[in-house]
C-alpha cells in the first residue's frame, strides 16, 4: 500500500513529487511510456520560469526538476495508467500491464492534450506534413514553405522556431488581432519570414502522400481560397487530459477537474488534481509547478488527519 501515487510528469506531477518525497511519503510517479515530462518536453526556450535569467531549453527544465523529485525519493515508472478507482479510502490504479497499485491519495497531473482541427485529412496527413510540434519535426521543413495556424503564445513561439529552418512561415489566424503576449507577437512581426493570414480558417488540408496545400475560408464572408504549402503546424490550444476519470470526478464547465477553492481537493476524498488539468486560464510551467506544491501539501494533510482518527473510524487500512 503506498502513501500516495502521482499520475503525470509535468511540472505539477513533479514537483507534487518533491514535496510529497520530502515529506517523507515515498511517492511512486507515474510517467507516460511514450509522452514523459509534459509539454515542456516539446518546447524550445523557456524564458519566464524563475531561476534561469538566460533561459533553458524546455526538456532540460524538465530533466532537471526529475532530478530534484528522484534525489528526494520520489519512484518515476514509465507506465501508462489505463484505469483508476477512485471511491472509498483505498485507491487503485491499473497500469497496461494490468497491475493494480494501492494507495491512500492519488494526485492527478496529467496536464493537457493539443486541440486538432477536425478535418478529414488531419490525421491522415499526421507526420506526412501535419504536425502539432515544431521542434519535434521542424528539422524536416528546411527551405520550405509552411503554416502555423493559431494565434497565441504557443502560435506565435512555434512559427518564430520554424524560421530557423522554413524560408516561409504563414501564420493562419481566424480574427484580425492575436492573442498572444506583446512580446511574443513583436517577435512574430518583426521577423521577416513570417507573413499572417488574417481572418482565415483552414477548411480543407490537400495532399496524397503528404501536404501540398490547404483550402482557406474567409471568416468574414465565407469565400475559399487554395494556399500551396508543405507543412502545417497546428497551435490552436490544448484539452484537459481527463478521460481516465470521467464518471468519478466532477469537472467544470471548461472541461477541467474542479477543485476546491484554491485548493487540489476533487470531488473524491483523498484524490487531488494539479497543474493544466485543473487550469484552462493561465496553464504555464511555473503555475502547473505552484498548483503541485498545493496538491503534495493537501495530500499529506489529509493522510495527517487519517492517521489521527481512532481505529475504526474511518482508520487507515493497513498494507
Amino acid at each position: 500500500m503506498h502513501q500516495i501515487i502521482i499520475i503525470g510528469s509535468g511540472p505539477a506531477g513533479l514537483t507534487a513529487g518533491i514535496y510529497a518525497a520530502r515529506a517523507g511519503l515515498e511517492p511512486v510517479l507515474f510517467a507516460s511510456s511514450v509522452e514523459p515530462g509534459g509539454e515542456l518536453m516539446n518546447t524550445t526556450d523557456v524564458e519566464n520560469f524563475p531561476g534561469f535569467p538566460e533561459g533553458i531549453q524546455g526538456p532540460e527544465l524538465m530533466e532537471k526538476i526529475q532530478a530534484q523529485a528522484e534525489r528526494f525519493g520520489t519512484e518515476v515508472r514509465y507506465e501508462d495508467v489505463t484505469g483508476l478507482e477512485l471511491d472509498g479510502e483505498v485507491k487503485r490504479v491499473t497500469t497496461s500491464d494490468g497491475t493494480v497499485y494501492e494507495a491512500r491519495t492519488v494526485v492527478f497531473a496529467t496536464g493537457s492534450a493539443y486541440r486538432k482541427l477536425g478535418l478529414a485529412d488531419e490525421d491522415r496527413l499526421s507526420g506526412h506534413g501535419v504536425s502539432w510540434c515544431a521542434t519535434c519535426d521542424g528539422f524536416f521543413f528546411r527551405e520550405k514553405t509552411i503554416a502555423v495556424v493559431g494565434g497565441g503564445d504557443s502560435a506565435m513561439e512555434e512559427a518564430t522556431f520554424l524560421t530557423r529552418f522554413a524560408d516561409k512561415v504563414y501564420v493562419i489566424h481566424r480574427r484580425d488581432e492575436l492573442k498572444a503576449s506583446k512580446i511574443m507577437q513583436q517577435r512574430a512581426f518583426d521577423n521577416e519570414k513570417i507573413e499572417f493570414i488574417w481572418n482565415a480558417e483552414v477548411a480543407g488540408i490537400r495532399g496524397d502522400d503528404s501536404v501540398t496545400g490547404v483550402t482557406l475560408r474567409d471568416t468574414s464572408d465565407g469565400s475559399e481560397r487554395e494556399l500551396a504549402i508543405e507543412g502545417l503546424f497546428v497551435a490552436i490550444g490544448n484539452d484537459p487530459r481527463t478521460h481516465l476519470i470521467h464518471g468519478q470526478l466532477e469537472l467544470t464547465a471548461d472541461g477541467t477537474i474542479a477543485v476546491d477553492g484554491r485548493s487540489s481537493r476533487t470531488s473524491a476524498a483523498g484524490v487531488f488534481a494539479a497543474g493544466d488539468v485543473v487550469d484552462p486560464s493561465y496553464r504555464q510551467a511555473v503555475t502547473a509547478a505552484a498548483s503541485g506544491t498545493v496538491a503534495a501539501l493537501d495530500a499529506e494533510h489529509h493522510l495527517a488527519a487519517l492517521a489521527s482518527e481512532p481505529v475504526g473510524v474511518g482508520a487507515p487500512v493497513g498494507g
